[in-house]
């Protein structure tokens, strides 16, 4: 199954369905009066987070959804029949924008969580609800209300407790790899990771999620290498991992270009929690580690962890650390009254 981000759709709610404008005419009967009955309403348009779906392929087959129209309204004291409401089924983390493609119109973040996309229209009434002491046969009514037609985006941002960030061959895809189930494609040359992968990790008897995003280059926010469009998947993780190559020339200069350029993406993501790890030590000897740690600290300003993804060395203690930032995250975003329980 392909992994596709980004789609476009158009959408249509339906029209209500017409009053109807009909007399009881009956046998024996002198006075029958109004019996017009109202028409059915119009089908919404709603989107909905399922389980199961990690992108937006579908929409690429399908891009418009119309719902059905009311049926009018019919004689003794018939309504119309309603229109049946379409459901687009998307991703947990898809984000709905307006057609300008910045204004966000919902956010899809738990399973089940279902939003309003347009309302159908109303019914119009029919001569009945006009019957008075002074109008005992109303000849009026009223046409349903029109629906609603809109062009929309919808943008995937996977939700991922660590977002995986480095330049091309950091060994992210061979990190997971080793830690999931995951088989993310793995080879010698840049850009082996073409979109976004997850895998579920496992440490200390807990699980928790890990999204591959592919590797950045210098230059990525204006458009160099694949770009930064997939940016937005580590988002809403609690904490990044950023992987250095220990092999590198300069893994000062490497650890600078991947901050600079979220930095250069805005947004909250420069803030994030990050946990800096020297990869691939299996490459060197113990003074090419002590060495390249020392440059890379300097450069951080924090600690760095070693770790080497082919060999397993140092994996769990970076996992540890991981789960660690996870739950104070987890601990910082918990409601008050939870974090701080009463005691009598």
């Amino acid at each position: 199954m392909k992994f596709l981000d980004l789609a476009k759709v158009h959408i249509r709610s339906g029209a209500g369905g017409g009053g109807c404008v009909s007399f009881r005419r009956e046998k024996y009967i002198e006075y029958g009066g109004p019996d017009g009955g109202d028409g059915g309403t119009g089908g919404s348009v709603w989107a909905e987070a399922v389980d199961g779906l990690n992108t937006l392929i579908d929409f690429r087959y399908q891009q418009h959804f119309f719902a059905k129209n009311g049926q009018p309204g019919m004689g003794k004291q018939r309504t119309g029949k309603d229109g049946e409401d379409i459901v687009l089924r998307v991703p947990v983390g898809t984000e709905i924008l307006d057609e300008d493609q910045e204004t966000v119109i919902a956010d899809i973040t738990e399973v089940g969580q279902r939003v309003e996309l347009a309302r159908g229209g109303n019914g119009g009434w029919g001569n009945l609800h006009f019957k008075s002491a002074t109008n005992q046969a109303p000849r009026r009514s009223n046409p349903g209300q029109d629906g609603v037609e809109r062009t929309l985006w919808l943008r995937l941002k996977l939700i991922a407790d660590v977002g995986l960030l480095g330049l091309p061959n950091a060994g992210k895809s061979t990190f997971l790899a080793a830690t999931s189930n995951a088989r993310p494609k793995i080879a010698d040359y840049p850009f082996t990771t073409l979109h976004p992968n997850l895998g579920v990790v496992g440490v200390n008897n807990t699980e928790f999620v890990v999204a591959d995003i592919p590797g950045l280059i210098e230059g990525a926010h204006e458009g160099r290498g694949i770009g930064d469009r997939f940016l937005g998947h580590v988002e809403r993780c609690a904490v990044l991992l950023h992987l250095v190559d220990g092999t590198s020339e300069d893994v000062a200069t490497d650890y600078r270009t991947i901050i600079t350029e979220l930095e250069a993406y805005g947004g909250e993501l420069a803030e994030k929690p990050r946990i800096t790890v020297l990869n691939k030590v299996d490459a060197l000897d113990e003074e090419e580690r002590a060495s390249a740690r020392e440059i890379l600290e300097k450069e951080s300003g924090g600690a760095v962890m070693l770790m080497s993804g082919v060999a397993g060395e140092g994996v769990t203690e970076v996992l540890r650390a991981l789960r660690g930032e996870i739950d104070e995250d987890r601990l910082r975003h918990r409601p008050q009254d939870e974090a701080t329980p009463w005691h009598p």
